[in-house]
């Protein structure tokens, strides 16, 4: 196959993701702000919220899943690949409301800024009503400015059309994932095995593995390349899942962008809770019971579950598989090495330390 030279640099592509969102953000701000003079502060929440933060993961797999794949660069490319910035907004928005959090990317969640705008204007009704339906408005906002813009890139319809099935089952893949996360928490199921389904379907295909095959499609890529990235993707999006789940307990709120503790009042039922509370005496299990969903938890209450998930071994048994599937993924990256661009495996193998890491 033919072999590209790494003329595209991370940081770079990350630049160029953000302009072709500013350039699509801007023209649909147009059309909104046609409509309405009073929806100026609408269409400027989902500016703030796309371009003020993120990682661009999700468009960088695809990216370089199509470069890998053999693909040229172009902007074209950029611009369609970016669209999944959109979509990840979109279930952000509406991942923020379900879980009632109050910041994102360090600043207010939707729901927080609109139900703020609301109380500053001192309109009529509930601020929080207010704030919950925008943000379920942008949320399938974003929602349906990802396909316009993955549609209307400027990707050959062919290759459009071969990715679109990657595409679709994405969406639906992590909106199955994000359902069985709230029931998994009001059924109170601290299994692994539900655990596991979660971060598979929540996170793992939906942050590299689908976007690796919407890349792949985008190129016309054999069966064995969509393979070598499924090997790929898999355990680096399980692995990408279960670092997210630490950092959402133990993680430094200046990092993650949301307060310390927030998924143990949220009452998120992960690998790392699923291992505590197989491993717990009886103590920690009323403990964990007693505090994990409890919107009121205040930092003691944070601190003495946190001993908890280290005491039982939970948080080194979680490290201990990160690094595994980690190990597993980069054992996948050297074994589709005479298929995929070199170019593209080393940015994958950087990806893959800044995804486990989070050092971004």
């Amino acid at each position: 196959m033919e072999r590209h030279e790494p003329r595209v640099r991370p940081v770079e592509l990350n630049d160029r993701i953000d302009a072709a969102l500013t350039v699509f953000l801007d023209r649909q701000a147009a059309v909104i702000c046609g409509i309405d003079d009073s929806l100026a502060a609408y269409a400027d929440a989902v500016r703030d919220f796309v371009l003020r933060g993120g990682k661009r993961l999700r468009p960088a797999f695809a990216y370089w899943g199509a470069r890998g794949a053999g693909l040229a660069d172009s902007d074209e490319l950029v611009a369609c690949a970016a669209s999944l910035e959109l979509l990840q907004a979109s279930a952000l928005m509406h991942d923020d409301l379900i879980d009632g959090s109050d910041t994102r990317r360090g600043m207010p969640s939707i729901h927080r800024r609109f139900a703020a705008l609301h109380e500053a204007e001192g309109w009529s009704g509930r601020p929080g009503g207010f704030g919950a339906a925008a943000a379920i408005l942008l949320g399938d906002l974003c929602l349906a400015w990802s396909d316009e813009l993955f549609c209307s890139a400027g990707m050959p319809f062919a290759a459009v059309a071969a990715a679109r099935r990657d595409f679709d089952l994405m969406r639906t893949e992590v909106s199955a994932g994000q359902y069985l996360d709230v029931l998994s928490e009001v059924r109170r199921d601290v299994s692994e095995a539900t655990a596991a389904k979660v971060a598979r379907y929540k996170s793992a295909k939906y942050t590299i593995e689908r976007p690796m095959l919407i890349g792949a499609s985008l190129a016309g890529a054999p069966e064995r390349i969509r393979a070598h990235y499924s090997a790929i993707g898999l355990p680096l999006g399980e692995a990408f899942q279960l670092r997210d789940d630490v950092l959402g307990v133990f993680g430094d709120p200046a990092q993650t962008g949301k307060p310390a503790g927030d998924d143990l009042r949220e009452g998120k039922h992960t690998f790392l809770i699923a291992r505590a509370s197989a491993a717990a005496d009886a103590a920690q299990r009323a403990a964990l019971d007693a505090g994990l969903g409890n919107p009121e938890l205040d930092e003691a209450g944070v601190r003495r579950l946190r001993a908890i998930l280290m005491d039982t071994g939970a948080l080194a048994d979680t490290e201990e598989r990160i690094a595994a599937l980690a190990a597993e993924a980069e054992a996948a990256l050297e074994e589709s090495r005479a298929d995929v661009d070199p170019a593209a495996l080393q940015v994958f193998a950087g990806l893959l330390v800044r995804a486990v890491k989070r050092d971004f």
